[in-house]
């Protein structure tokens, strides 16, 4: 009981910071022909009101988690929903794997999301100048992302310390790569994050999501999470 404890507070809290990563900004700038921006005003731009925020979606979610070396894993199949009265809804339409992993990380990752979602203070966790500095810019091209380093203005669990990659003419978010400025929990080290971003139906949104953590007891932990959208801001995707 001890080991099932220790899997799924550290899993928990480490899909509490995966969801607020989440809150990050999306820009839907669409692409031109226009040359890499410099570093500078690729930041400037990418902190730049939104001019189509996501809203609202529907998408199908795959979540996968293994520990102690891949003997224990499990996965879910999950309808999730957006929208902005409801708040952020899921429905298990399939599941397999380690009743233990799905019980105690895999759905109270969904559960941590629901929360995060709804937390009035989400807004501190986000991708903006308030809650980060933004450092070292290694430039790129059109062709290639530009890297920036980030470090979060104070410690938190749900801050991530790392760099964000831009691409180097729209601006637009293309992946999160970092540690929790604070441990999830005390038993919870090395906690690393990578969230992925793509444009769908115009709008940038997350596309994937993996973490790894080294969890006293239970050792080498995996998590993973992938979207297909069917719906976004209440237009269809083909």
């Amino acid at each position: 009981m001890a080991t099932h404890t220790h899997v799924t507070r550290g899993a928990v809290a480490i899909m509490m910071v995966l969801g607020m990563a989440a809150q990050g900004k999306m820009s839907a700038n669409i692409p031109g022909q226009s040359p890499a921006l410099s570093g500078t005003v690729l930041v400037d731009k990418f902190l730049a009101p939104d001019g189509a925020p996501l809203v609202s979606y529907h998408a199908f979610r795959r979540l996968t988690a293994s520990t102690r070396g891949g003997h224990m894993t499990a996965a879910i199949d999950v309808m999730t929903s957006l929208d902005p009265t409801k708040g952020f809804t899921y429905e298990i339409t399939s599941e397999e794997g380690s009743g233990t992993i799905r019980n105690h990380v895999l759905l109270p990752a969904l559960q941590a999301e629901q929360k995060a979602v709804m937390a009035a203070d989400a807004k501190h966790m986000a991708l903006t100048r308030d809650n980060y500095e933004f450092l070292a810019i290694a430039n790129g091209d059109p062709d290639a992302l530009t890297q920036v380093d980030i470090k979060p203005r104070r410690k938190h669990a749900m801050l991530i310390s790392g760099s964000v990659f831009l691409e180097g003419d729209t601006a637009d978010l293309v992946r999160v790569e970092g540690e929790p400025t604070e441990r999830p929990l005390f038993w919870t080290r090395h906690v690393k994050i990578i969230r992925e971003y793509a444009r769908v139906a115009g709008v940038r949104v997350p596309v994937s999501m993996r973490s790894t953590a080294d969890v006293l007891v239970v050792g080498a932990s995996n998590f993973a999470m992938t979207y297909r959208y069917t719906e976004i801001n209440g237009s269809p995707v083909q």
